[in-house]
């Protein structure tokens, strides 16, 4: 297997735990601690479960108050989910996967809430007294949130060397340069 579908691979299946660990959490909120919405459980002086339904998009955003507007919503988050599987099955490197697949599998776990329960379950609660820097999140949220940091920080500080400084791969004599001279 070579190392870009090696990548490939490592990406889909870090979308799959992302997407299962997302689902589990909100299963354990929502059925063995059958937290009702507006229900808050402290567990450490800086983060509390408190069960919320998002009915839109991040920062509860366009809120699908309707059937049309839910189902809209589940449309644009696929055609996004369906994006990003697209650049992951085209990218080459390992970082921008991870990252990718973190996005994916958030997303599927977000889409799936939507298509199941018509609102996205959150649940966590981040805050330092009355301070809280994040609204009422879930673990896709985080994973989604991470997976564009990592993309956004490898594309702002990962440069690609140029083809002509690129080391030779391994096996391939390096090439002559054709503009030096030769005399």
């Amino acid at each position: 297997m070579s190392a870009t579908a090696r990548n490939r691979t490592f990406g889909f299946a870090l979308a799959a735990v992302a997407f299962a660990a997302d689902q589990l959490v909100k299963w354990i909120v929502a059925g063995p601690l059958a937290m009702q919405n507006g229900e808050r459980i402290e567990l450490l002086p800086i983060f509390a479960l408190y069960r919320t339904h998002n009915i839109g998009v991040s920062l509860s955003l366009f809120p699908a108050d309707s059937p049309q507007m839910r189902w809209v919503l589940v449309a644009v988050t696929a055609a996004i989910a369906l994006g990003v599987t697209v650049w992951m099955l085209r990218e080459k490197r390992r970082g921008d996967v991870l990252g990718l697949g973190l996005v994916l599998g958030g997303a599927l776990g977000n889409i799936l809430d939507r298509v199941r329960l018509g609102y996205v379950l959150d649940y966590a609660d981040l805050h330092f007294g009355n301070f809280r820097p994040f609204l009422i999140f879930n673990l896709g949220d985080a994973c989604i949130t991470i997976g564009v940091l990592i993309i956004l920080a490898r594309s702002l500080f990962m440069r690609e060397k140029p083809a002509e400084t690129q080391s030779p791969t391994r096996g391939e004599p390096p090439q002559a340069d054709p503009s030096a001279e030769t005399h």
